[in-house]
């Protein structure tokens, strides 16, 4: 998004249908691949498209007005049919390609019919990609929001200039993140739920301040990367636990019997992830650097030179007063 000088300033709305147009540019792309079933890469790419979408959807939706079709039970409902799929993705990916050349061999062998039922799963996930995609809602839905790019409607918030309501925008999805019960967890034991959804949390989070990194600048980029991170951690994470789950409905006996060195690595490397974790969860968690976050969203020319703003404001009110 490039922003010329000299141009009128730049409104909500505008802003919005840009970012709605480049989200909508690439699934119309992804869907001849994702509906060939041209490897793995494509559905993941088209899943955070969808996602990155509606995150948009939501956090812009004061400033537009939208075709009935594109609303956030629509876009969530599109997300879970992708999901399916992709979820399998990772976790076949996982065991194969990162547990799989780890064991011995008896164990492989022991592994393999667990993997042909991952697959199968697999198959019959994408089928309901395909119908997804295939489906009127969905057609439907794209062709009207290709229309409305063309003519968009904006409320009157929408034809503001956005860098007046640059935390407006933010804080929202920022203001009870750090609240959370997750982030106080201390052993994941009984907490999948509640670790899973602060990793969405984190990842709205993410999506909104992305969404506005083009007026933010490096402000913002650190806490980028560091929800990031968090999302990423939390989300091997869960994809371990789920992964031992799977493996356990389909072993004969307990996991750690029949498949003792796979075993043995899925707690390791959860062992792992959950440090660091942790780790991370403790450095964003004090106050100074919750601070910090809050001063990178804040209007720049109030903190390029704080005490001098402060000043010149006390300096104006005297002459004024006396």
């Amino acid at each position: 998004m490039v922003f010329q000088t000299g141009s009128p300033p730049l409104s909500n709305g505008c802003f919005a249908r840009d970012l709605v147009q480049r989200q909508l540019a690439k699934l119309v792309q992804l869907q001849t691949p994702v509906s060939e079933g041209k490897g793995t890469e494509p559905l993941h790419q088209m899943r955070v498209t969808m996602r990155r979408l509606r995150t948009t959807v939501v956090q812009f939706e004061p400033a537009l007005q939208l075709p009935p079709a594109i609303n956030d039970q629509r876009l969530a409902k599109w997300v879970r049919r992708l999901g399916m799929a992709r979820d399998l993705d990772v976790l076949r990916e996982r065991l194969e390609d990162g547990f799989f050349p780890q064991l011995p061999e008896a164990e492989a062998r022991a592994l393999r019919p667990v993997l042909k039922q991952l697959r199968r799963e697999r198959q019959l996930a994408y089928g309901h990609v395909v119908e997804v995609l295939q489906s009127r809602s969905y057609l439907e839905g794209l062709a009207q929001l290709q229309r409305w790019l063309k003519q968009p409607e904006f409320t009157r918030l929408g034809e503001q200039p956005i860098r007046e309501w640059l935390l407006e925008w933010q804080g929202p999805c920022l203001a009870s993140l750090f609240l959370h019960p997750g982030w106080q967890v201390s052993t994941a034991e009984g907490e999948v739920e509640v670790l899973h959804e602060l990793r969405r949390q984190i990842k709205q989070a993410r999506y909104r301040l992305e969404n506005l990194s083009a007026l933010e600048g490096a402000h913002t980029a650190g806490w980028i990367g560091r929800f990031k991170q968090a999302q990423e951690l939390l989300g091997e994470f869960n994809d371990l636990q789920v992964l031992q789950r799977a493996i356990s409905d389909q072993v004969p006996g307990p996991l750690e019997e029949v498949l003792p060195q796979l075993e043995w690595l899925l707690v390791q490397h959860q062992r792992h992830c959950w440090e660091q974790w942790r780790e991370l969860a403790g450095d964003l968690l004090p106050s100074r650097q919750r601070q910090r976050l809050w001063r990178a969203l804040l209007p720049k020319p109030w903190l390029a030179r704080p005490w001098a703003w402060v000043k010149g404001g006390l300096r104006r009110a005297t002459a004024r007063f006396g």
